[in-house]
């Protein structure tokens, strides 16, 4: 439920790095909203203890990441290339956030994310799990739900594959986030393996995430890797065939807000992970709606499995959705949710959303004017 406020706009607060280009794009919204600038509240603050709110405000919490000595204090580490550690990180960031929670609760102010939302959005076991129970659509794994066990290492991996016919998988750090860790296996009887990945391992066994994705072909070497990434926790799903657009392979980033599907961009890659920042590139959004209608599917069938994936997180108004096209534009899964999945310069909102003319972070902002007006109407004697 959310408090009730005043006739006057709402004072909007930002959790996040001071300079930071998600900061930099939420100010530009701020402002074109003709709103007054919005605070920030830098994460070094925070974890440092120092964070406090005023009565009236609104807070938004922005990610933590692109700014080493934030990483260091999370991860542990003091490379923010490395790939260990996001166990503790994720311990130390979900503990942020509830501060931030606690310290808003304190003072009157109300939160755009929940801080339980929060944790299942960044652990995706969990996140999985209830996806998976609400009825969305994912791939199958076999390290989701309350059966699933902690996965310690190569030789467990290679069981639950057997055991769960499961060929082709993707192996993701439970708390991993920007393909971070992320390493695509396939098997095909004994002896015959490949893992494709972004990670790097230097000659003492550290692992460190890399622009260039590889590939490993040898028993050997992906047990070394799986082996290195365990402790911090895996997720195992399912690899679906994806659909292609153009020879390259082709998923979706869907951007809802207040529940509703808002803005979409096609990713693909001539690789399994279609990161932009691995190699990319932007698709060609209406040629994926015409290859879904002709394949007798729907475009709008596709918004709403993700609206049913953020229907999840009821208390957190923005999430960014990974939409899994099955090959033929037919069938779709939801792949993650992310909490800042929102980072999608100069793309506007997609025709009859509500969003039309605003980038991501503009559509956030009208969607907390209405929730205000709505606030005062109800208010109102």
């Amino acid at each position: 439920m959310w408090p009730s406020v005043s006739s006057a706009p709402p004072r909007l607060v930002v959790v996040g790095i001071p300079g930071n280009r998600r900061v930099g794009l939420f100010q530009d919204a701020v402002r074109a909203a003709g709103l007054p600038a919005s605070r920030t509240v830098s994460w070094l603050d925070v974890l440092g203890g120092d964070v406090s709110f005023l009565s009236g405000e609104t807070v938004r919490i922005d990610s933590p990441g692109e700014d080493a000595e934030v990483d260091r204090l999370l991860r542990g580490v003091d490379d923010p290339t490395r790939v260990e550690g996001s166990a503790r990180w994720y311990a130390r960031f979900t503990a942020a956030v509830r501060d931030v929670a606690r310290a808003a609760a304190a003072s009157g102010a109300r939160m755009l994310s929940d801080p339980r939302d929060v944790a299942v959005l960044f652990d995706k076991r969990i996140c999985h799990g209830v996806l998976d129970s609400a009825g969305v659509p994912v791939p199958d794994s076999p390290t989701s739900g309350p059966s699933a066990g902690p996965v310690r290492g190569w030789s467990d991996v290679r069981a639950l594959m057997a055991d769960h016919r499961m060929p082709r998988v993707f192996v993701k750090p439970a708390h991993g986030s920007s393909a971070s860790g992320v390493v695509a296996l396939e098997t095909a009887g004994p002896g015959r393996i490949r893992a494709t990945t972004s990670v790097e391992r230097d000659g003492e066994g550290r692992l460190f995430n890399s622009l260039r994705v590889r590939r490993c072909t040898t028993e050997r070497e992906v047990a070394a890797l799986i082996d290195a990434l365990a402790p911090d926790g895996l997720h195992i799903e399912r690899w679906l065939p994806k659909a292609s657009q153009r020879g390259r392979a082709a998923d979706l980033r869907v951007v809802v807000v207040a529940g509703r599907a808002t803005h979409a961009v096609v990713r693909t890659s001539r690789h399994p992970m279609t990161n932009l920042h691995l190699g990319g590139a932007r698709g060609d959004l209406g040629r994926a709606r015409v290859a879904m209608e002709a394949a007798g599917g729907s475009w709008d069938a596709a918004l709403a499995v993700c609206e049913r994936a953020a229907a999840c997180f009821p208390r957190t108004l923005c999430v960014g959705v990974d939409l899994l096209p099955a090959t033929g534009w037919r069938r779709f899964a939801v792949g993650e949710v992310n909490a800042f999945g929102d980072l999608l310069p100069r793309l506007t909102g997609l025709p009859g959303s509500g969003s039309e003319g605003l980038d991501t972070y503009g559509a956030q902002i009208a969607a907390v004017l209405d929730r205000a007006r709505n606030d005062r109407v109800i208010d109102a004697p």
